[in-house]
This record gives C-alpha cells, structure tokens and sequence, in this order.
C-alpha cells in the first residue's frame, strides 16, 4: 500500500509541474504575449478539457454503471449537470476577471486586478483537480474501478495544458506591473488549488464510493462548463478566432490518443 502512496503523490504533482513551468516562461519574457499564441493556448486548453471529460470522465461513468437501458446514464446526467451548477455557483459568487475582460465579474469587491485574474484562473483549476482526484479514488480503491494508468493519462493531459495556462496567468501578471518572481509566484499559487482540491476529492470519495460514477460525471460537467463559459468565448472573439479552433484540435486529439494508448 505504501507505494500506492507515492504512485498517488507522484500523480498529484504532476498537473502542478506543468503550471509551474508554463509560468516559469515569465522569467523569458521581453514583451506582451501575442494574441495569436494566447488564442492558439487557449484553444489547446479547451480541447484538453473536452476530450479529458468525455472519454477520462464521461464515457466510464456510464461503461461502468451496472444499470441497463435509460437507467444506465442516469450518473453520468444528473453528475454532468451537479458539475455545471457548482461551478455556476463559484463563478457567481467569486470576484474575479478574466484575462481579456476590462469588466469584473462576481460580487463587488476591493480585490486588486491582479487577484481578480488570480482567482478566475483559480476556478479554472478547480474542476481539473476534482477530475484528476476522482479518477485516482478509483484506482486506489479496492474494486479497482479505475486504473492507475487511466489516472495518470489524465494527470499528464491536464499538465499539458497547465503548461501554457501557466504562462497565460504569469506573463499577463508582469504586464500589469509586477515583478518576475512576484508574477511566477501568482501563477504557481493559482496551481496549487489542483492538488488540494484532488486530495479532498479523493477523501470524499472514500467515504461515498457508492456515488463514484455521479462525481466522475461532476468532474466532467464543471470543466465543460470552464470550457463554454470562459475559454472558447475568449477565442472566439477579435482577429485570429482560428488559431484557436486549431488549438482545440490538437489539444483534442492528444488528450484523445493519451487516454486511449494510457488508460
């Protein structure tokens, strides 16, 4: 069992090495990060997300249902859309602002720009670190209902992404004045709710395995709902919308390939 303990750790700080390096990409910056590389990122992001929640999320909350007919989806729906309505909530109830918005979002407050932008990536975070927990409850529980490769292709798809969500968070902090150091530190901080988020996942799932397969199905539902609500809109808008149509689609497929050939 010990070394299922290190397997689980090793896992968890997988998705945070990825923000970590992606915000790292600060400390090379010589000037404002282009619009095209943000949207292409962005889109990649997005794509991560979407293929992560279908065939990591979605797709073995149903296969392993024990139901036949329409009873078998039944975990799947009702947890997709307990995932939409949590993040709904947090996203009503946070103040916070996006990266291409100049309008705060969520309850005012006398939170500074740069935390606003800290805490929408901070929500971001949040659902990935459910996803990655979940799927690691399953492999470390007895009955097996994941397996451990599962869990890891998808802790190294959400790093992949956190990659460039990490310079997407950091190199806008040290445009809007702060230090190098002070901007990576802001983008390494906005990772971390991942693991911690992770860890209480598993530790709820330990007590309530019987609704594993609806918190699988919530996972999925609160990364689409990032997906929709923040990430395809912000590369939908302006000039170079393809760029980031293109990004989802790489990101897509090697989400796609990593959990087929993994899992």
């Amino acid at each position: 069992m010990y070394m299922d303990y290190y397997q689980i750790c090793a896992i968890l700080a997988i998705p945070l090495a990825g923000t970590v390096i992606g915000a790292a990409c600060v400390f090379f910056q010589k000037r404002e990060m282009p619009q095209e590389v943000r949207k292409s990122l962005m889109g990649f992001a997005a794509g991560v997300m979407v293929a992560a929640s279908v065939w990591s999320l979605l797709i073995p909350s149903m296969e392993f249902c024990e139901s036949s007919g329409a009873a078998k989806v039944v975990p799947a729906t009702v947890g997709f859309f307990l995932g939409i309505l949590f993040l709904l909530c947090l996203d009503h109830f946070t103040p916070h602002q996006h990266v291409d918005s100049s309008e705060p979002e969520g309850p005012q407050s006398r939170l500074s720009k740069t935390s606003k932008l800290a805490l929408a990536v901070t929500i971001h975070n949040i659902p990935e670190g459910i996803a990655v927990g979940i799927t690691l409850a399953g492999a470390a529980d007895e009955s097996a209902v994941m397996s451990m490769s599962g869990a890891l292709a998808l802790a190294i798809g959400i790093a992949i992404q956190n990659f460039p969500e990490g310079a997407i968070v950091s190199m806008p902090m040290r445009e809007l004045g702060n230090s190098r150091s002070r901007s990576f530190g802001i983008g390494v901080l906005s990772g971390l709710v991942e693991p911690v988020a992770s860890v209480i996942t598993i530790c709820v799932a330990s007590l309530v395995l019987p609704v594993f397969l609806y918190l699988l199905a919530f996972g999925a539902g609160a990364m689409i709902y990032v997906v929709v609500e923040e990430l395809i809109p912000e590369t939908a808008q302006g000039e170079h919308s393809n760029l980031g149509t293109i990004g989802f689609a790489v990101g897509f497929a090697l989400m796609m390939v990593l959990d087929v050939v993994l899992g």
